[in-house]
């Protein structure tokens, strides 16, 4: 593994001289212009592994993304070799069907410390709801970023991510009442605690999500990939492209849908990423918003 090869498949190009807070912010903001979040490889007959070399060797090498296992993974090796002071966390994703959080920490995240100042950096929660810069570790400040404005609360020990975003405006009717598009105007996205974790403590969670029949990555195939003016999605045969802060009350959501024959091109031409094998979209009825 090689921290030049990462640099290249993002686009960073440096000057790098020292772990610093903008570099920090650079980095994480290619990382998801660069690398999409992804769970294709469970809907073409894969596993997707925890194993750093084998990470490392299909988001960079193979030019695929993956999901919070993968690519925050692949993002808390990038920051060791860079030499920034950092610890894996655990986060519990948000399930508006139940009254809070999961019960699993199966979402993966990263504190730097850097600045003075503590920040939790996440490169792969997707779609919307994806930072594009590191937040600050402070409670109930406002953190505004072209997504839209994330504050993270602390009570008794456990922080919550809330996120605050503009109305979408989707010009295509026949998906104005989609189950896709996200209507609430704040919403929490997940919890954690500041105990730190090692990679080995998600292999259980990420066994369950790949196998369990009422996981949401098993109902849906998902690709999505962040760009200068908002971002991209594959949701099954469902394509959107947003647009933040369109005329800038709304974000417009551009939505239609393909046909499988429009697949490989869609991924190659929109995602940047190779031809995916066996690929079999899915697209169940289980919650799931843009």
């Amino acid at each position: 593994m090689d921290l030049q090869e990462y640099f290249q498949r993002i686009g960073f190009s440096g000057p790098f001289e020292r772990p610093d807070l903008p570099t920090l912010l650079l980095v994480h903001r290619l990382h998801v212009m660069s690398i999409p979040f992804e769970n294709l490889s469970m809907h073409s007959g894969q596993q997707a592994s925890m194993e750093l070399p084998l990470v490392f060797d299909k988001l960079v090498r193979q030019r695929r993304g993956g999901w919070c296992c993968e690519n925050n993974l692949l993002f808390s090796w990038a920051l060791g070799q860079m030499g920034y002071t950092h610890t894996i966390l655990g986060a519990r994703v948000h399930n508006p069907h139940l009254p809070g959080f999961s019960e699993r920490e199966g979402h993966l995240i990263n504190r730097v410390e850097v600045a003075g100042g503590s920040y939790i950096a996440d490169v792969s929660f997707g779609v919307s709801s994806q930072i594009w810069e590191p937040l600050e570790l402070v409670s109930g400040k406002e953190q505004p970023q072209p997504p839209g404005t994330f504050r993270l609360k602390e009570d008794g020990g456990t922080w919550v991510l809330e996120k605050t975003a503009r109305p979408p405006l989707i010009p295509n009717e026949a998906f104005a009442k989609s189950s896709l598009v996200d209507r609430r105007g704040t919403k929490d996205l997940y919890c954690f605690s500041l105990e730190p974790r090692q990679p080995e403590d998600f292999h259980a969670a990420s066994h369950y999500y790949q196998t369990a029949p009422e996981s949401l990555f098993t109902n849906k195939s998902i690709c999505s990939l962040q760009t200068p003016t908002g971002f991209r999605a594959l949701i099954g045969w469902v394509y959107s492209e947003v647009t933040f802060g369109y005329q800038e009350e709304f974000d417009l959501m551009e939505m239609r849908d393909i046909t499988d024959a429009e697949v490989q091109d869609v991924l190659r031409e929109k995602f940047g990423m190779p031809t995916v094998n066996n690929l079999k979209l899915k697209n169940n009825q289980i919650s799931y918003t843009l």
